[in-house]
């Protein structure tokens, strides 16, 4: 699709006037030419960081749901037979919050500090 500045004013009138008023302009005072350096100038406590099934179990509202974790964590090979049947034991005995409080949305970024 081709454009000209006044259909694209027309078609954007805030994004141009940025454009056009070059006031919106953000400094940059450091550059960075490695980008390991770079990544790791920020430190992120769950960098690689590979949940389990406990970790899964938190963000369960009830035993059911939880159940269903560990049923398809064990079909899948992540944990095993014995670990599945005392995992359930757990649950059917104490509850699902017997593994940790519920981990609520955006957990990982509160957790981190991001928000």
């Amino acid at each position: 699709m081709e454009t000209n500045k006044k259909s694209f004013k027309k078609m954007f009138p805030n994004l141009s006037e940025e454009l056009e008023g070059g006031d919106s302009r953000v400094p940059i005072d450091a550059v960075r030419t490695d980008p390991e350096v770079a990544e790791n100038s920020m430190p992120d406590k769950f960098h690689n960081y590979d949940p389990n099934v406990v970790d899964f179990i938190r963000r369960c509202d009830t035993d059911g749901q939880a159940k269903t974790i560990i049923a398809y964590l064990q079909e899948r090979g992540e944990v095993s037979k014995e670990y599945a049947e005392e995992l359930k034991r757990q649950l059917k005995k104490e509850g699902v919050r017997s593994f940790g409080p519920k981990k609520e949305e955006g957990y990982y970024f509160k957790q981190s500090g991001l928000c």
